[in-house]
């Protein structure tokens, strides 16, 4: 199966799952799409570039715009948005843009405080000292530029030049697994064994000079 296929699979059947144990709300399934030049995207639909336009405004603003439009393939329980787009080029990864947006505020929490109070799976989110932030793993083929824009790096809280670099493209279940693992865990613990786990190989794009400072190592390398 060709890459753009099999990563349009596997973001499937994440959804399908995240759905069954009951951890999306929400949902757009992937979809592909064939331009010029040997170019495939793999998004959700006509919304999936509006958060490319909510640059420089207010994190909230930003959230709910997404949110009512829809732009995301993922509405988790209180309300956290994932976002997974894949570019290819003759079926190489050229880009991908994997976002996690989590609910600024939990309106539906204060409005039925009793009923999620109830539920443990809210329990990592509701903690009042919780800073609600926004990140973003980005890989970028063209726009490298050793150190300064590596090929792969996480951006956290929208900072502009915030590039953290990473080992490598991130697959969609490495991008699930993360989040849920960090910012859901007691979700992670009750459900991860079943949420189907994918095979994860990939060739590094970071380099020796990136790895002489802080850096983020995710999975093992084919």
């Amino acid at each position: 199966m060709a890459l753009p296929e099999a990563i349009a699979r596997e973001i499937k059947i994440l959804t399908a799952d995240l759905i069954e144990v009951g951890l999306s709300v929400d949902q757009n399934f992937p979809s592909l799409r064939d331009f010029a030049g040997g170019i495939r995207d793999l998004g959700f639909g006509p919304s999936e570039g509006l958060s490319q336009t909510l640059r420089n405004v207010a994190y909230a603003t930003a959230y709910e715009t997404l949110k009512e439009g829809r732009a995301y393939n993922v509405r988790l329980i209180d309300g956290g948005l994932m976002q997974f787009l894949y570019r290819f080029r003759n079926d190489e990864l050229v880009t991908h843009r994997l976002a996690f947006f989590p609910s600024p505020d939990l309106l539906e929490f204060q409005n039925n405080p009793e009923v999620y109070e109830l539920d443990e799976m809210y329990g990592d989110v509701l903690h009042r000292n919780v800073v609600t932030t926004p990140l973003r793993f980005d890989f970028d083929r063209d726009a490298f530029v050793e150190v300064h824009h590596p090929m792969a790096h996480l951006t956290i809280g929208q900072y502009r030049n915030c590039r953290i670099p990473v080992s490598g493209p991130l697959s969609p279940f490495m991008f699930v697994n993360f989040i849920l693992k960090a910012f859901y865990n007691t979700a992670y613990r009750l459900y991860s064994g079943e949420i189907r786990e994918h095979a994860y190989d990939y060739v590094p794009t970071i380099t020796a000079a990136e790895t002489r400072f802080v850096h983020m190592q995710i999975g093992a390398p084919a």
